[in-house]
């Protein structure tokens, strides 16, 4: 059964830990019209909802469920990929992620899923059982999976408390089952000794490096998260690049003898289309 506006507005704001006086103090509203509307004695204007939802920070395709609960029509469209209009966008993330080479860069959606990669994925594909190389490959789910690189993670358990840490938080964020179900999945992993390292709460990515081995060599690599500003289509909201980066001079000259040494058009095993 769905719910009314008033209820999402509800559950949303509960969610985010305020009261109905800070969030109309937020919205600039009283608090007596915000209870008018999470009640239904009230029904807000498509301009209201888009307010409420901004200062209650959703995302995009949040937005567009609570105006559809209130009768409207969404604000953002929802775009695949790969249709004609997001032609633009696609070319431009092609472009970040061949600029990168020869560190690997991923293209991930809202659930992590891989959609487009970079020739250094094969440095995270290497030995992963096929069924963790099916399209759509889960960035999360190869990182964490014994049968993926988790065996090849020097740093695993802290590596693994920092992923942890992002997934839920983005389930805190969302409340999204599907992202839910990821992570209780992912908690009956194995999880190996305590993290050296507790995980911290800024972006942690930027300074914990993931120490990965590669047939017999070790590679340390930092990761970075970029995404479009200011978007106006879920799909494009919802795309993160997340690019590696040396961090140190043996592994960039590494990865670049390796890219050099690669046959010329060579696609990872795994990589996402």
């Amino acid at each position: 059964m769905s719910r009314s506006v008033g209820e999402l507005m509800r559950q949303w704001r509960e969610q985010r830990g305020y009261s109905q006086l800070a969030l109309a103090t937020r919205a600039e509203i009283s608090a007596r019209h915000l209870s008018f509307l999470e009640t239904g004695r009230s029904k807000p204007s498509r301009e209201m909802v888009l307010r409420l939802g901004r200062q209650l920070e959703l995302a995009l395709r949040e937005q567009n469920q609570l105006l559809l609960a209130a009768g409207y029509a969404p604000a953002y469209t929802d775009s695949p990929l790969d249709a004609a209009e997001m032609r633009p966008v696609h070319d431009a993330l092609r472009q970040i992620l061949s600029g990168h080479e020869p560190f690997p860069a991923l293209v991930v959606d809202r659930h992590w899923n891989i959609v487009l990669s970079n020739s250094g994925f094969a440095l995270f594909a290497e030995g992963a059982a096929p069924h963790l190389l099916r399209s759509p490959v889960n960035a999360l789910r190869l990182a964490l999976h014994p049968e993926g690189m988790q065996p090849r993670i020097l740093n695993f358990p802290d590596w693994r408390a920092q992923l942890m840490q992002r997934l839920r938080r983005r389930v805190e964020l969302t409340a999204e089952p599907g992202l839910s179900e990821l992570y209780d999945e992912l908690c009956t992993y194995p999880a190996g000794p305590e993290p050296t390292h507790p995980p911290r709460s800024d972006n942690a990515d930027l300074t914990l490096p993931l120490r990965l081995r590669y047939q017999d060599m070790e590679l340390s690599l930092f990761c970075t998260i970029a995404t479009f500003g200011m978007p106006l289509d879920v799909t494009v909201a919802e795309l993160a690049v997340e690019a590696f980066l040396p961090a140190d001079a043996d592994t960039g000259a590494l990865l670049t003898r390796l890219h050099a040494a690669a046959p010329a058009g060579q696609e990872p095993t795994g990589a996402a289309e």
